[in-house]
């Protein structure tokens, strides 16, 4: 191959030829100064964070949408499938990405269940987290979200993380809002990440107490605005993630979009792909080729670097990707899955009024962010006494429904969604993944949840006279089928969240999947009731 070769190293460009043998870099030859009227090869593109169960695709499946964009590996937290089905998901994570070139590297879940707040289908303690971080496949513990636990020296989570130092694996954090001596304190327990921070000034504390920000732009939570400024700054604390991806805008682009934006905002072209290509395998050692002889033969060919249209990508020497079409293997995946709960009927989401009170605690979700606001507002009660939901006054019904035993909704009430009918459900509930449902009358609410009962597992929605459901059999997180009629049928739900029952989100499932997050204040649900993400307590829905 001749071509303009990227050296992020010296950060310089010139005219080459590369040979590959065996899926290494054999030899690059230097011809001259580059030549504007060939190709540019570059090392490929990290996500440094991202759950791909996320994406509602196996990790093959998620392989075949992500070379397309450049993508060559990934940082990849098992926490959601862990929760359901505990060290064997993560297993079957990592089983099912060796069935591809694509570099997946997997960590240990810090943090399943993620509180004592929820029902999950599974525990990892100190015994399955050093099961796992023994496992070479294993690259970092996840995520160490119970900042509070650490803060607090708990002992189960510290045994956690000193295996991970024993192991000298990475220690990936999660720790909105925190700053300070309590931020310092969580950085000094070997936690080198935050994916989390949402301000500027957030995110450079935590630099400053030797911390990696990486910037994330995902299918609910974006902070590339916020967080951008500190690439000029700090160009080897930076890194690009996404997070939560779902497949229709896996589909549209990855993190070469973040380059792309970078780039036309003015940033170093240098710095944007350190990065986007280096930092993450610095950080976490990964075996991804950095365009050096003896290195793995990965990289991408773009037509220019300003574009950076993505003509080819290879892994091992192996092209995967050619002008944006995957040659990756459509290959099915076994079904694993955990979920024992009985249909439901309208009455089980019937909310009594409490006596005495007249003022009802408001969960608001906000667009692109994970945290929600609380409210207290008048609520509406019907005839019979039950608290009803408002959407005139976009004042809707939200429940959480276990999914791992047969046991009564919890009830609660929220604002920003916009559905004026109808019923939107989802069993991708962070991060117990029970069954998540907001709508506008208990008939809908039920119809939405008995779908992905009988589906066991899925995305639903029902309107006044249509019902969709897009099934997720594997772990109700995830489904095999090829990615591309996944995102499609993806696209028909959430248009019809947005056009039919006229939600007013961007991302409506995304955004109710997190709405059950306990660990992002400030007023979230769970199986268990509403709960105060700040003071950490389950609270009463009125006042």
């Amino acid at each position: 191959m001749r071509a303009n070769f990227l050296n992020l190293f010296d950060q310089s460009i010139q005219e080459a030829t590369l040979r590959v043998e065996n899926g290494r870099i054999a030899a690059l030859s230097p011809v001259g100064k580059a030549n504007p009227t060939l190709p540019y090869v570059l090392p490929g593109f990290v996500d440094a964070h991202v759950h791909i169960e996320s994406s509602m695709l196996t990790p093959v499946q998620f392989a075949r949408l992500a070379v397309v964009h450049g993508t060559v590996s990934t940082v990849s937290d098992p926490h959601e499938i862990a929760n359901v089905l505990g060290v064997a998901g993560v297993e079957y994570m990592i089983e099912d990405g060796q069935r591809v070139p694509f570099k997946f590297c997997f960590g240990a879940p810090s943090c399943v269940p993620a509180t004592t707040f929820e029902t999950a289908g599974a525990t990892l303690g100190p015994k399955e987290v050093r099961r796992l971080l023994a496992l070479k496949e294993i690259g970092y513990l996840a995520e160490v979200m119970n900042f509070p636990g650490v803060l607090q020296e708990d002992p189960d989570l510290m045994a956690k993380v000193r295996l991970a130092q024993a192991f000298n694996k990475p220690i990936d954090g999660h720790a909105p809002g925190l700053r300070g001596a309590d931020a310092h304190r969580y950085a000094e327990h070997a936690i080198s990440t935050d994916h989390e921070c949402f301000t500027y000034d957030e995110a450079r504390e935590k630099i400053e107490y030797g911390m990696h920000i990486l910037i994330r732009e995902g299918s609910a939570a974006r902070n590339f605005e916020a967080l951008i400024p500190l690439l000029d700054e700090f160009p080897e604390r930076i890194m690009f993630c996404s997070d939560d991806k779902h497949p229709d805008s896996l589909v549209q682009g990855h993190i070469n979009l973040l380059v792309k934006r970078a780039l036309a905002q003015g940033h170093d072209l240098w710095k944007v792909l350190r990065a986007a290509c280096l930092n993450p395998v610095l950080h976490y050692r990964l075996p991804v080729g950095m365009l050096r002889e003896g290195d793995p033969a990965d990289f991408i060919v773009v037509d220019n670097l300003s574009d950076f249209t993505i003509l080819e990508t290879y892994l091992n020497g192996e092209k995967v990707a050619q002008n944006g079409r995957s040659l990756l293997p459509n290959l099915r995946s076994e079904h694993p899955n955990y979920f024992e709960c009985l249909p439901k009927v309208p009455t089980d989401f019937a909310c009594p009024a409490p006596a005495g009170t007249s003022q009802l605690r408001l969960m608001e979700a906000l667009e692109g962010q994970l945290i929600t606001n609380a409210l207290l507002e008048p609520y509406t009660a019907n005839s019979q006494g039950f608290i009803v939901a408002d959407p005139a006054r976009d004042i809707l019904k939200i429940a959480v429904v276990n999914r791992y035993l047969d046991a009564p909704p919890q009830i609660a009430f929220i604002r920003n969604f916009g559905l004026k009918e109808g019923a939107i459900a989802s069993s991708v509930a962070h991060d117990s993944h029970n069954i998540i449902v907001v709508g506008c009358d208990d008939d809908s609410l039920c119809e939405a949840v008995n779908l992905i009962i009988g589906a066991r597992g899925g995305v639903a929605a029902v309107g006044a006279d249509q019902r969709l459901l897009l099934p997720l059999p594997i772990a109700g997180l995830m489904s095999d089928q090829d990615g591309y009629a996944l995102a499609e049928h993806y696209t028909k739900l959430d248009l019809f969240a947005k056009e039919q029952l006229r939600s007013s989100l961007q991302s409506p499932f995304m955004t109710l999947s997190f709405m059950a997050l306990l660990v992002i204040p400030s007023l979230k649900i769970s199986d268990k009731g509403l709960f105060d993400g700040n003071q950490f307590v389950f609270i009463p829905i009125a006042e």
